[in-house]
């Protein structure tokens, strides 16, 4: 099914207000990552404005601005401009969508090929992130919602839950957590984005405006009742990750210093969403990002919520007055 036009435009680029020390946390994040390019991508068709939407374009001055990179090595290469659009999501972005996700469960060995499967054999509800005109399609972003019922024969997804058990300790959640792996998961959808740090923070409402847009228009323009009914979520369930403070009770700020902040929070929508979560729950990871120094005294977590539907709207307007 094509995307509906959206009529969304985005406003000139301001970038997200993140301290120096968050800045210095992202950049540090992704300085030594090499972005993927998946050989096999075939070059991107032409489509019509209701099948991509165009984003503003980033610059290298914005990135510096943004990530408080200072190198005269990259300053002498000039501005580099990038301009995102958002597609729906194929087969050829297999390789860049696995990537996007290799650490998605911790360090677990599950079948996460098949995951990435199910989630680009669903072109209706669903969006990835690449740069316009891009031979190699690389894969930017990732946003999509999955039925938990619609799947739950997959070995990928009974891997899923197994996971989602072992690690949540918190006896007074326990219940709540299988209630939506188990008897209420026809009306639950596993809310999946996961992007690179440095993207231009402007992507976010109209990333989550389409996602949710179009998991409305899903309800209504599904082919049977039986995938209708897979969209009308009352829950998503989420599965990401934040930062602690090792020792808060111990880590006190030194004189000129900035507040410490107890979590850090890599993707900035995940505050909303855990401030609207009806309960959560997280667990410490093996796996580890690429941090600066600064981080030597955080841990990182995994961070599992539960929202309700109902409580989407608020998060739309939330997110708008964030960026805004």
């Amino acid at each position: 099914m094509p995307r509906r036009p959206s009529g969304r435009r985005l406003a000139k680029h301001q970038p997200l207000a993140f301290s120096p020390f968050m800045r210095s946390l992202a950049f540090a994040s992704t300085a030594r990552r090499e972005l993927p390019h998946p050989k096999d991508c075939q070059c991107s068709e032409d489509i019509s404005f209701d099948e991509k939407e165009k984003l503003p374009k980033l610059s290298k001055k914005q990135v510096d601005e943004q990530f408080g990179d200072d190198s005269d090595e990259e300053d002498s290469q000039g501005d580099v401009q990038a301009d995102f659009e958002f597609f729906d999501p194929k087969a050829t972005d297999f390789h860049g969508v696995k990537i996007l996700l290799q650490n998605y469960l911790d360090d677990k060995e599950w079948d996460l090929s098949s995951f990435v499967d199910l989630i680009l054999e669903q072109t209706t509800v669903g969006t990835v992130v690449k740069v316009a005109d891009d031979a190699d399609e690389a894969v930017f972003a990732l946003v999509t919602a999955l039925n938990m019922a619609r799947y739950k024969d997959n070995k990928c997804f009974r891997e899923l839950k197994e996971f989602l058990r072992k690690v949540c300790s918190e006896k007074n959640i326990v219940n709540d957590l299988e209630m939506l792996l188990e008897k209420k998961a026809q009306d639950v959808g596993l809310l999946v984005s996961q992007r690179v740090m440095n993207l231009p923070p402007q992507l976010l409402p109209p990333l989550y405006d389409g996602l949710f847009d179009e998991v409305s228009w899903a309800t209504e323009d599904e082919p049977s009742e039986e995938l209708r009914s897979s969209f009308r979520f009352k829950s998503y369930l989420l599965v990401t990750k934040i930062y602690k403070l090792k020792n808060p009770k111990q880590r006190k700020p030194r004189h000129g210093e900035e507040d410490i902040e107890d979590t850090i929070f890599l993707k900035p929508e995940d505050e909303l969403f855990l401030e609207l979560s009806s309960w959560s729950f997280t667990y410490p990871m093996r796996s580890q990002l690429v941090t600066s120094k600064e981080m030597k005294n955080y841990q990182l977590m995994g961070l599992v919520m539960a929202v309700d539907a109902n409580k989407i709207p608020k998060f739309r307007q939330m997110l708008n007055s964030l960026i805004d």
